[in-house]
């Protein structure tokens, strides 16, 4: 394998995933134009230099299908031989998409390319890429289908995680998102987005809220006993016997902001930085993907971080920092667990509780989070991690220049 290299890194803001939220006008395939404008200005980059394009959804229909990837290359004006190509694993689909880049350089089939990864969750409305796991009952009933909270409700149940446990994360989340943005930590990276008229209509994270306390998140109602009451608590039972009552800790309060937005990660090897006259910030080490149980779907996070360590023949103790997607707080409460993973080295910089988690984007834009935060520290490797739906998770790891 040829080293490959992290050039730069942008995202978008997050905004409210909602008819009321700031970027509920524009479209996905706008929000990457964007991003690949800005990508290749602040950089003076010559795009021919580029191969590929990959784009990660996980909703790719309506407007975001048809190859989203391809159709921004061209809005943003991109030299016509930079191909492109659009890629749905799920909430990893971001992650992936970088990864799928990296193996394409690594190969030496490429010398350099975008991955990333968008999602539109106020215009394309989660669930409409369900798919026969979901929809046909008899795929379903092999997979013993729950939608997701369940899964995370269950996780809690399993681990013995309070509601106050999930609270206790959640607050923290949102305190250090907060306090990540006072210090400025997300300036390098966020770039503004702009409407038809080229004014600014967001250029900061809009889902937070910093005022989050363990008493506020107290009064909110647990999110998923409807699903439970529609029959998905048989289906637990029948999966997981040993479980009497799904104990429901996770609210909207401590659950991933449903929002829009998108991230992108210039990547290439040695030759391409010399071309295009830039310096690396990263290489990639390795990656890996994996399966897990599809009833709870949400925890691979542990077992795709020790598949990934050893193909690079890394230990735990070797990752400086871990960012892990926050789906639900249980998730990362097992992760450490199960790890044996400090909260220290995980999640610094706030999660997707408090900023909000656009499906397809958030794998390429927690990556370039944690190599920030990492130059911020002055440390050196990191590894970034989703779990994924229907059982899946993807990981990848890092390490500075």
């Amino acid at each position: 394998m040829r080293e490959v290299f992290i050039y730069d890194h942008v995202r978008t803001p997050r905004g409210r995933g909602r008819p009321d939220g700031s970027l509920h006008e524009i479209t996905a395939i706008e929000l990457v134009t964007q991003l690949l404008e800005s990508i290749r200005d602040r950089n003076g980059l010559d795009t021919a230099l580029l191969d590929d394009v990959v784009i990660g959804c996980a909703q790719p229909v309506g407007e975001q299908g048809g190859v989203l990837a391809r159709g921004a290359v061209i809005n943003a004006k991109y030299d016509q031989s930079v191909a492109a190509q659009q890629l749905h694993r799920f909430c990893a689909s971001g992650l992936e998409a970088v990864n799928n880049v990296a193996a394409q350089i690594g190969t030496g089939m490429a010398s350099a390319g975008i991955g990333g990864g968008v999602e539109s969750m106020s215009r394309v409305l989660m669930g409409y890429d369900s798919g026969a796991w979901v929809a046909d009952p008899a795929v379903a009933f092999e997979n013993y289908y729950t939608p997701q909270g369940i899964g995370a409700d269950i996780i809690a149940t399993l681990e013995g995680y309070s509601r106050e446990d999930v609270d206790r994360y959640a607050v923290e989340s949102q305190r250090r998102a907060a306090a990540s943005w006072d210090a400025g930590a997300f300036e390098r990276s966020i770039v503004p987005v702009k409407d038809v008229m080229g004014e600014v209509i967001l250029d900061h994270d809009e889902y937070r809220r910093p005022a989050t306390t363990l008493e506020s998140l107290s009064g909110l109602r647990a999110a998923f006993p409807g699903f439970a009451d529609m029959g998905f608590s048989r289906v637990v039972k029948e999966r997981y016997p040993q479980i009497e009552e799904i104990n429901h800790v996770h609210t909207g309060g401590n659950s991933s902001g449903i929002v829009d937005g998108s991230g992108i990660v210039m990547l290439g090897d040695a030759e391409f930085g010399k071309a295009a006259g830039l310096k690396p910030r990263a290489r990639i080490k390795g990656w890996a993907s994996i399966g897990s149980e599809p009833t709870i779907m949400l925890t691979a996070p542990d077992a795709v971080a020790r598949k990934a360590l050893k193909n690079v023949g890394m230990s735990k103790d070797d990752i400086d920092l871990y960012e892990l997607n926050e789906a639900f707080a249980s998730v990362v409460l097992r992760f450490m667990d199960h790890m044996d993973v400090s909260h220290d080295k995980t999640n610094v910089a706030g999660g997707a509780i408090a900023l909000g988690h656009p499906l397809g984007a958030t794998g390429a834009m927690i990556l370039g989070t944690v190599l920030d935060e990492l130059e911020r520290r002055d440390l050196n490797t990191a590894m970034t991690l989703l779990c994924a739906g229907n059982g899946l998770g993807t990981a990848t790891i890092i390490e500075r220049v």
